[in-house]
């Protein structure tokens, strides 16, 4: 699945602009929520794991008939109390017919019937067939939901003595009176009939108009537990099945699925003209993979030069402007890398891909018909930005990655879930690379994903990238599971793998494990057992263990390193990083929080042999220097730890960023400040040491190094914003930013022109961005006279697609109900998802509070912003200074209506705590916070349990840093600001 917890990059810098806005307007809405609830409450037990925890509430359909059992006990003995099915049946192929009514009924409710007959083969003897099932409502047979019939050989069909439907671990079960016999095979019929609903999971609807007509979209979202939502099904990834699928649906609309097409006939079904579509036998697959969509939707198709059919599919007025031209020319160049990078043909004959106007996360790997926010697969040359593009082509190769890793080759269960994520989130940058080759995309992984999830793993609360699987149960666990730390951790690890193997072994070993295991299922293991194999078979390449000993390190253990550099006397140690110096750590570590860390480095520009630190401390005589010699360790950030170096060596390298910044590599650079600010942050080093590298930025030209500074600076903006520091601090990053907004006011002339590298237009936002929110002379007025120049004329934007997001959030900031309105119109009338999404951002900029308050409201009204964009759209207001208190006063008195809607499945519902907290550093807002979690454990936190536990940490990490370090920060910034 794609990264659901995405904001563009022109979303989140745009989102800083906010940190101007002035300290008395704070104080006037530093509104104290202080609304008790009477709750009976139980302590919350502590995390090891994401998803351990209260288990979440989960609700049946009115028309469901849970049995008195249905609450498991805290040890449960029977097979139906239990969350993983038990081993004794394993399903071998799936019929499915499936009818969507695309007209609410008599009540208003859309709705879907079906009929499943599911043949499975009986593992070990039993009396008792236990199936997933959620929210539907059965059919009787004879009293019963479902009937048993027996395949040639397998005797005398049984008969059902019981059957109920278990509401808590969402089974329908079914007592026999006699056993199935092991080694047999039978089927199991159901007929049923659920809601299509607007939930964004399982069989659902989405809608839009077209035309002056609303239109709807039967679709599906079954990862990881919702296919149990549209059919009575075998619902974990190892239970892999054959699927044959009938949809019908109304004439003129088309129907698709994971195989190809057989025939499509109108027949009367019921007194009603239907189409009937059958389609191909999928191939071996999990039950999360499957996908139908009904639509009006159309399609481009790329020429027939192979045998992989390949679509891509969208609303007709999108397809027909040529919004889905850009997602086809790059599919074929990654399909095509994919073939030769795996050394495995593609698993399929056809590739649909399918822009949906409501989808939850950003993408859905489903097998052949992988589905897409339209923001992540749609793009308009005239009104979408640079970064809008580099959206669809990394979202389309991530997606394109999971059909080998992850579809051909699945996960055994969701505890390696990183497996899947980990690997499509590094290996997407090496696909988009293939695709758009001059862009340097491979380095954006160090910003992306490295340092982002450093931020996560530095934290107490954080956990391995495998856990047991008896961690992993219920539905909620499974979804915290889709979190930062399985995505973008995994991402860094399977890189410095690669690193450490080379590229071509790596590629050789995954090859292997691809043909090993295509149509099963695997544990991580395996993989290391093929890239061993792969190491034995390359003469030159040595390593100091097995793959096995090297990576379980950095597997089955949370956290990293950093590592300390004394080119004094050539000590090399290696120390847990925690970036609160103070935290406990409960969770023990396997190996003792040591790892085997492979350091390349440089000393004085020269490129050295790699050296590996296995021990928590080593000496290397070689980084020992003399007179102007410098060492500099993780060169590329190869390897995912810190740096931390004796304090002559910081001085060095502090020198040569003044006299000569470009001798050390940009990625470097970019290193350099992030390891600084984080280890002052956790007090290894002097915090004015980390603010003396931003002295540099003022010659600095390139974009990722500004980005990490900008990120960095970012959390004192958080910290400081609404305090006495907050001046200074703007002040030295106006004296910081001057110069590149001359810069690009030079090489733009004078914002006339785009800057031709991809990277220089990303850095021409953060310019702009900066140059507006401290207060460059001239960035104010820019920003204002553009936004001025659209309103006087709505049909002709002036303003280009790059920096849309940066002076839409400016104009209403500086502005009033003038502009806020004319973008509200805007965003209510625009056609293109990318430009409805830069402006529903926007709106969260303004300063008025009530207008701010009125958007919260909106938020949670499905005709004014759609379920999918409800939570993001309220970390935007978060985001603004003035909107935080607001945002977390409505999400409190919310929670309850916040947490049925999205709390158990949402994969972005985490993101709200951790979005509105990160600026949370009084002692006051962390007694808010617990008393916040203590009011609502009845309620419950679903998929957001782990982010409320490291708000809570990050929360208390703030508070010291701030009493430690404001001061000094005050005093730096009061000095260099001049």
């Amino acid at each position: 699945m794609g990264k659901g917890y995405y904001l563009s990059k022109n979303l989140v810098l745009a989102g800083l602009l906010l940190a101007a806005i002035t300290l008395v307007t704070i104080i006037v809405l530093s509104v104290v929520y202080d609304k008790e609830h009477s709750r009976n409450s139980s302590p919350s037990p502590g995390h090891s794991c994401p998803g351990e925890g209260p288990p979440g509430n989960w609700t049946s359909s009115p028309t469901m008939t849970p049995s008195s059992s249905s609450t498991p006990t805290p040890d449960p003995l029977e097979p139906w109390q239990r969350y993983r099915l038990p081993d004794t049946l394993a399903p071998v192929s799936y019929n499915i017919t499936l009818w969507p009514r695309l007209q609410p009924d008599q009540q208003g409710l859309f709705v879907f019937t079906g009929e499943s007959s599911v043949q499975f083969k009986c593992v070990k003897d039993t009396d008792l067939i236990i199936i997933h099932t959620s929210q539907l409502n059965f059919t009787l047979f004879e009293g019963h939901e479902a009937r048993v019939a027996t395949m040639p050989g397998a005797g005398p069909a049984p008969q059902i003595l019981k059957s109920w439907l278990e509401k808590e671990t969402e089974y329908l079960v079914l007592q026999l009176d006699r056993k199935l016999l092991a080694g047999k095979f039978y089927r199991l019929h159901t007929k049923f009939q659920g809601e299509l609903g607007d939930n964004l999971e399982g069989f659902y609807r989405s809608q839009y108009t077209e035309d002056g007509v609303q239109k709807v979209v039967a679709t599906s979202q079954m990862q990881a537990t919702f296919a149990r939502q549209a059919f009575p099904c075998f619902d974990e990834p190892a239970m892999k099945a054959t699927f044959s699928v009938v949809l019908i649906h109304p004439p003129g609309t088309t129907a698709l699925c994971n195989s190809r097409e057989i025939e499509s006939v109108d027949i009367e079904l019921d007194g009603v003209l239907v189409t009937r579509t059958t389609f191909e036998n999928t191939k071996r697959m999990s039950t999360y993979l499957l996908a139908f969509i009904v639509s009006n939707f159309t399609f481009i198709q790329a020429a027939q030069d192979t045998d992989v059919q390949v679509r891509i599919w969208g609303r007709r007025q999108a397809i027909a402007e040529g919004q889905g031209d850009y997602a086809l020319n790059v599919t074929g160049a990654i399909l095509n890398f994919y073939e030769r990078y795996y050394n495995t043909s593609y698993p399929l004959s056809k590739s649909d891909q399918v822009a949906l106007p409501d989808f939850n996360a950003g993408a859905m790997e489903n097998w052949g018909l992988i589905t897409y926010r339209e923001t992540a697969l749609l793009y308009d040359a005239a009104t979408s930005s640079n970064g809008n593009r580099e959206r669809v082509v990394t979202v389309i190769s991530h997606e394109l990655a999971h059909m080998w890793f992850g579809n051909l080759v699945t996960l055994q269960w969701w505890n390696d879930l990183w497996l899947n994520e980990g690997f499509a989130s590094y290996v997407e940058y090496l696909g988009a690379d293939h695709a758009e080759p001059s862009w340097d995309i491979r380095d954006h992984i160090v910003l992306d994903d490295v340092h982002k999830v450093f931020a996560v793993d530095a934290l107490a609360s954080s956990h391995p990238l495998s856990c047991s699987e008896e961690e992993v149960n219920q539905p909620s666990q499974i979804t915290e599971m889709f979190n930062t730390i399985s995505y973008s951790k995994g991402a860094a690890v399977l890189r410095m793998l690669s690193e450490f193997l080379s590229e071509p072994v790596f590629a050789r070993g995954l090859s292997s494990y691809l043909n090993a295991f295509a149509f099963s299922n695997t544990v991580y293991t395996h993989l290391w057992d093929h890239l061993q194999q792969a190491v034995e078979d390359s003469p030159d390449l040595s390593l100091p263990h097995s793959v096995h000993d090297i990576m379980n390190r950095w597997v089955l253990q949370m956290g990293f390193p950093v590592v300390t550099v004394d080119t004094r006397t050539g000590l090399i140690s290696q120390k847990h990083f925690l970036l609160d110096p103070k935290a406990v750590v409960d969770r023990p570590s396997p190996y003792n929080y040591t790892w085997f860390v492979p350091i390349k480095w440089m000393k004085t520009g020269v490129e050295q042999e790699q050296f590996w630190l296995l021990k928590k401390t080593e000496v290397q005589s070689r980084v020992i220097v003399a007179g102007d010699e410098w060492v500099l360790a993780n060169t590329n950030v190869s390897g995912y730890f810190r740096v931390n170096y004796d304090l002559q060596n910081w001085e060095r390298l502090l020198h040569l960023l003044h006299s000569d910044h470009q001798a050390i590599p940009i990625i470097n650079r970019a290193q350099l400040l992030d390891d600084a600010f984080s280890l002052a942050r956790a007090k290894v080093i002097n915090t004015t040491l980390a603010l003396r590298i931003t002295s540099y930025l003022s010659n600095e030209r390139d974009y990722i190094p500004w980005n990490s500074a900008l990120n960095n600076l970012n959390y004192y903006i958080l910290m400081f914003d609404r305090s006495d520091v907050y001046g200074p601090l703007q002040a030295y990053i106006r004296k910081q930013i001057q110069p590149l907004f001359e810069y690009f006011t030079v090489i733009t002339s004078n914002w006339t022109r785009v800057p031709r590298d991809h990277n220089d237009q990303y850095n021409q936002i953060n310019a702009i961005y900066m140059a507006c929110s401290t207060g460059v002379k001239g960035c104010r007025e820019l920003v204002q006279r553009w936004f001025s120049q659209w309103m006087a004329d709505p049909e002709h934007n002036p303003i280009h697609p790059n920096l849309k997001s940066t002076v839409y959030c400016n104009a209403i900031a500086f502005g009033g109900t003038e502009e806020w309105d004319f973008a509200w119109r805007m965003f209510q009338n625009a056609t293109v998802a990318t430009e409805s999404a830069r402006l529903r951002s926007a709106l969260a900029c303004t300063k008025a509070p009530w207008r701010l308050n009125r958007y919260l409201q909106y938020s949670m009204d499905p005709t004014k912003i759609r379920k999918q964009d409800a939570t993001s759209t309220i970390v935007a207001v978060a985001r603004n200074v003035v909107g935080m208190p607001l945002a977390w006063n409505f999400v409190r008195e919310k929670w309850s209506q916040l947490f049925e809607q999205y709390g158990r499945g949402s994969f972005s519902f985490a993101n709200l705590i951790t979005g509105i907290t990160k600026r949370f550093s009084t002692e006051f807002e962390l007694q808010e916070l617990i008393r916040f979690k203590e009011q609502n454990l009845q309620v419950g936190f679903g998929s957001a349990t782990l982010a409320l536990e490291q708000a809570i940490e990050k929360t208390r990490a703030n508070i010291r840093w701030v009493a430690e370090s404001r001061a000094q920060v005050l005093d730096w910034l009061s000095r260099e600001a001049i």
